[in-house]
């Protein structure tokens, strides 16, 4: 029911809402700007003259004169354009804490009402913003609360700026870009420039994933920033992998993303506090994780589409008998990736089969896992009319539209995730494996369900986020709390709130070129550890690659954050006694049951991995240092580099268990393609 409001509510409205000319609280004496103080000693300035703003964090300006940028029905629309302002804020208290809202209200005869909103929060070095458009009949694709030609992060030396990818497929890499060189970037959901030596750095990016996809784009010129801005309607078909303009979204209100900034004084310690924010900010949808970190092993590894029930149940019984320390809370996990039809005859065969292999690893103290691709088609070059699995509808009705076409990628074609017949499918394919009794699923080709489509059979969804929150909600639901989820290929954002695990990178196997590869994502996106319950480095293949290569990649396992294995273990070979070695040593086996990845030391590799990591976790400091070329290399780290502030450290050496004495600096040389973990009690 709702009440009038009363006399005094509406005069305390009329004090906070009334016009600025009119000096209302937070505004000046000059009454030309509102201050809006936050973290520590940090505010934003906004110019009720110019309507733009000013951001300052230790008394320097790091971004001058940035405003908002729309566009309604085709038009550009800037918060400059307009000529009367109000404002108010009220108190907030939230998942980020206690803090202040504040809502800037720009008004002008002939366009729709521009509302920006800053929240603040005293205990953070960050703050949040985003924009409305009110009016009628509204229509936008591109909506922006911060655009500046003025942006300085108050560094000079090796200034970058960072590429961060959509997803995690085609092998894309991260890229930490110089300024050195003028350079255009632009980042996906989030970016960062920063100085690599102090460090300095300004981070921005969107914590609402549902809705839009959001870029941000930096330019530079003479090592120096003269461009930035972050907006929601960002597509590019190399990294988001869509073939038409992003989705509109229309109606009397239009928002744009909410989006984080911050300048801090170590940009990695910024990247985490982002990927905190983002998991606080959208909440995870999936139930969460409250059992020990998954350790196990996963068909694709080696046995790839040869996977058969010997096979898999010969796995079983190494997993069983030769390493039984290889567990984490008294399990692992067993998983079946593609082709484990094998075993059914077809996605409408007999599961009986399946569920024997699914009995068999629980009578072995084992969690059975499972694969699927819910958005995807694999059969769509077929000449027949198809009918889908779990329904009469055919495949063709299900498929995604784009440009009068179709959304074709990785081989497979995307399916509308808001179809009846793509949720029929859903259904069957997951009640069938629920009666299996898997314990866990791995999910893959996330990203076709995100695609930008010319119509969606929901019309009330009209962009491919809205498509992917409607697709992966349905999912989860269906599996109803019933299995760990691991999410393969995916958007390395918005899939936080569907899933516990995240591969970090696209398929990696056993060369030390696939650990460089995976460890470039953790490099720059180690942060999503604060995203996920967990991310993963992929399948850790040992097969017959010399001991420096599979310490290097069984270190980027565990510097990631969980560790699942890939071999043939039903066969035998020299990958069976590394992993009796390695897999049941306890003091390696620690780091990955901690859930962390961890932080690298350098941020200046461009698109390669940086060849130190450090975590803190437990009282240790632990140091993981890796080459990746075909020779020897002699490191010589200073310890303040590290994070160690003190003189004078004992460490240990995980792989060979040498103790080495550390005085200001890490002395060592690592053979060609070979790793070194270091466990220093602090």
């Amino acid at each position: 029911m709702f009440r009038q409001p009363s006399l005094l509510f509406l005069l305390f409205a009329m004090l906070f809402i009334s016009p600025v000319k009119a000096n209302p609280v937070g505004v000046s004496k000059a009454g030309n700007r509102i201050n809006i103080p936050y973290g520590s000693g940090s505010e934003i300035i906004f110019n009720v003259k110019t309507n733009t703003y000013d951001v300052i964090t230790a008394r320097t300006k790091i971004i001058s004169n940035a405003y908002a940028l729309v566009k309604n029905n085709g038009q550009s629309i800037s918060s400059k354009d307009y000529n009367e302002v109000k404002f108010f804020q009220t108190a907030i208290a939230d998942g980020l804490g206690t803090g202040k809202k504040y809502t800037i209200i720009l008004t002008k005869p002939g366009l729709p009402t521009l509302e920006q909103f800053f929240y603040v929060y005293p205990g953070h070095d960050y703050f949040l913003t985003e924009v409305y458009l009110k009016g009628a009949g509204l229509k936008s694709n591109y909506m922006s609360p911060m655009v500046s030609n003025e942006v300085n992060i108050n560094a000079k030396g090796d200034n970058r700026t960072l590429f961060v990818p959509f997803d995690n497929d085609t092998f894309i890499r991260y890229n930490a870009k110089s300024l050195k060189i003028d350079v255009e970037n632009t980042s996906s959901e989030v970016g960062a420039i920063y100085e690599n030596q102090s460090r300095k750095g300004l981070i921005l990016g969107s914590v609402e994933h549902t809705v839009w996809k959001t870029g941000i784009f930096s330019k530079s010129k003479s090592d120096q920033l003269k461009e930035l801005r972050i907006w929601g309607g960002y597509t590019d078909e190399k990294v988001t992998r869509d073939k038409t303009e992003h989705g509109y979204l229309s109606g009397n209100i239009v928002k744009s993303p909410k989006v984080f900034i911050g300048y801090f004084a170590d940009w990695r310690v910024g990247m985490e506090a982002y990927g905190k924010a983002n998991r606080i900010e959208e909440t995870p949808y999936v139930f969460n994780w409250t059992k020990p970190v998954p350790f196990g092993w996963n068909s694709w590894g080696v046995i790839q589409e040869k996977l058969t029930f010997e096979k898999a149940t010969g796995v079983v019984d190494f997993f069983a008998s030769e390493i039984p320390a290889f567990r984490n809370g008294q399990t692992a996990y067993i998983d079946l990736d593609s082709f484990w039809d094998n075993f059914t005859g077809g996605m409408k065969g007999d599961y009986s089969k399946l569920k024997a292999f699914a009995d068999y690893c629980k009578s072995k103290g084992l969690e059975p896992g499972v694969y699927w691709a819910p958005f995807t088609d694999w059969g769509w070059k077929s000449k027949k009319e198809r009918e889908a699995d779990g329904s009469k509808y055919k495949f063709s009705e299900m498929w995604t539209k784009v440009n009068g076409s179709y959304h074709d990628f990785d081989g497979a074609r995307a399916l509308d995730p808001t179809h009846p017949g793509t949720q029929r499918r859903i259904d069957y394919i997951i009640d069938k494996l629920k009666a299996c009794g898997f314990k866990m699923i791995k999910i893959d080709f996330l990203g076709h369900a995100a695609a930008e489509s010319d119509s969606f059979y929901d019309n009330s969804v009209t962009t491919g986020m809205q498509a992917y929150t409607a697709g992966m909600e349905y999912l989860v639901n269906r599996l109803d709390g019933q299995m760990l989820i691991y999410a393969a290929i995916s958007p390395s954002l918005a899939t936080g709130r569907y899933a516990h695990v995240r591969r970090i990178a696209c398929d990696a196997w056993k060369t030390i070129k696939d650990t460089e590869y995976t460890l470039n994502s953790v490099s720059y996106g180690w942060w999503q550890t604060f995203v996920y319950n967990y991310i993963d480095a992929d399948h850790v293949v040992f097969g017959t690659e010399a001991d420096g290569s599979n310490k290097a990649r069984l270190t980027s396992a565990l510097i990631t954050g969980t560790l699942i294995t890939g071999d043939d273990y039903s066969g035998k070979g020299p990958w069976q006694n590394a992993a009796r070695k390695w897999l049941q040593d306890d003091e390696l086996l620690e780091i990955a049951r901690s859930g962390l990845a961890f932080m690298p030391v350098d941020g200046n590799t461009g698109d390669k991995a940086s060849e130190l990591f450090v975590r803190k976790n437990n009282g240790y400091f632990y140091i993981a240092v890796l080459n990746y070329h075909a020779g020897p290399k002699q490191f010589s780290i200073p310890l303040k580099k590290l994070g160690l502030k003190k003189i004078g450290y004992t460490a240990t050496e995980l792989f060979g268990k040498q103790h080495v004495k550390m005085s200001t600096s890490l002395q060592l040389t690592l053979k060609s393609a070979d790793a070194a973990i270091f466990k220093v009690r602090l």
